[in-house]
């Protein structure tokens, strides 16, 4: 088991996250303020920060791809270049679907999950892109996110290396736990498995607003929002966790407002962050009570599609990734797989940046340090010789 190092960090809980992020944006304000003393702001740059803030357009996918299919809930999109080689099992990726668009996974030209993926030598390389929840799909739920899959991996010829970043990670494993033979290797990023493990912030907000397993408040605001959980909310809740955050990127901006490349960083990142789309209610409400609150993925009361989903049945090669800093997803809850499953030891990998949870999916450090030992490590298990890359017989591409 290849693993960096990594100490789990002394237990803060919700009001500590608190403090320390107005703590630091008390500092941003104060340091602000003095800078000002100095040099106050014309009130035309005030005009322009204002604008900057409020103003959004919409994100947009930064390597060129081919659009392969679009259902309900998803699209798949084809990221895979020439030269192959024969044989070589294609890679799925599942973005989350947090409240933002899927183009986290190809973010920028110098920032993309999938030209990291490619470049490893993994050509064959696709990724589902989630659409927002609509009238028509405000009631799907966990059975049709698993047949969107389903025909992704029929599409790439029925057995796939299986990616998934954050809510895209417990999806993959699930499905992987279900069709163990369609999944060659499973590679997941600041995916809750264990939802009670580390210093979980979620788990704190839950005992407050749904004690004992009461999904009252959770239900009241899924039916104000029409049946979908607005994405809107799900970013609120993200800025609430790390206030500090928000405010110094704000504070940060009025202070670079000359500085065209930090403007065009900001916009590029806010676009993405604020530009936000809507999730089927049903399934949020799914999740809130089998994951969230009952931690059903590990304590093996999940059903899906009337089969249990049981981890022992995960026995392919796995690749595990946390960040130090993540206060979403603390990489205990990642790691936590690898005690459930049943891959030898040797053939799990796990991995920490120094980063939190954005940082994951987008940051220059994961994606120029870890992503593409990880996507090597994919790679020896998905050519013809590894012994894995023959797809079941029973699968799409054999019958």
């Amino acid at each position: 088991m290849a693993t960096s190092s990594y100490t789990p960090p002394a237990k803060a809980g919700l009001w500590g996250n608190w403090l320390e992020g107005w703590a630091a944006a008390t500092t941003g304000i104060a340091d602000l303020i003095a800078a000002e003393l100095e040099a106050a702001p014309r009130p035309l740059d005030l005009v322009r920060w204002s604008s900057l803030i409020h103003q959004r357009s919409g994100p947009t996918w930064s390597t060129p791809h081919e659009l392969v299919f679009e259902a309900e809930i998803a699209r798949l999109r084809d990221f895979s270049i020439p030269g192959a080689p024969r044989g070589l099992v294609p890679t799925l990726v599942l973005p989350p679907q947090a409240g933002h668009d899927s183009c986290i996974v190809d973010y920028s030209r110098t920032q993309s999950q999938m030209q990291t993926i490619v470049q490893a030598g993994l050509k064959r390389a696709f990724t589902l892109d989630w659409i927002g929840a609509t009238k028509e799909t405000k009631d799907y739920s966990i059975d049709e996110y698993l047949d969107v899959i389903d025909r992704a991996v029929d599409h790439c010829g029925g057995r796939v290396n299986l990616i998934g970043d954050c809510q895209g990670g417990w999806l993959a494993t699930i499905y992987a736990a279900v069709n163990p033979e369609r999944v060659n290797t499973l590679t997941i990023a600041g995916a809750p498995i264990d939802f009670h493990a580390g210093e979980p912030v979620i788990g704190d907000v839950l005992g407050w607003l749904a004690p004992g397993g009461d999904l009252r408040l959770y239900e009241a605001i899924v039916a104000a929002g029409g049946g979908v959980l607005k994405g809107r909310h799900m970013v609120s809740g993200f800025i609430m966790i790390q206030p500090g955050s928000e405010i110094s990127r704000q504070l940060e901006l009025l202070s670079h407002l000359d500085d065209r490349n930090h403007v065009n960083r900001y916009r590029e990142f806010e676009d993405w962050f604020k530009w936000t789309q809507d999730v089927p209610g049903k399934f949020y409400l799914w999740i809130v009570r089998h994951l969230f609150c009952e931690n059903a993925l590990i304590n093996g009361n999940l059903m899906v599609r009337d089969k249990p989903v049981d981890l022992a049945r995960l026995d392919m090669p796995l690749m595990l990734l946390g960040g130090m800093t993540d206060h979403i997803t603390p990489p205990d809850q990642v790691f936590a797989l690898a005690e459930y499953a049943s891959t030898r030891s040797d053939k799990v990998t796990k991995r920490v940046t120094s980063g939190g949870h954005l940082g994951l999916f987008m940051g220059h450090e994961a994606l120029r340090e870890h992503w593409p030992p990880l996507m090597e490590a994919v790679l020896k298990e998905s050519l013809p010789t590894s012994g894995r890359s023959s797809p079941d017989r029973g699968s799409p591409a054999h019958q």
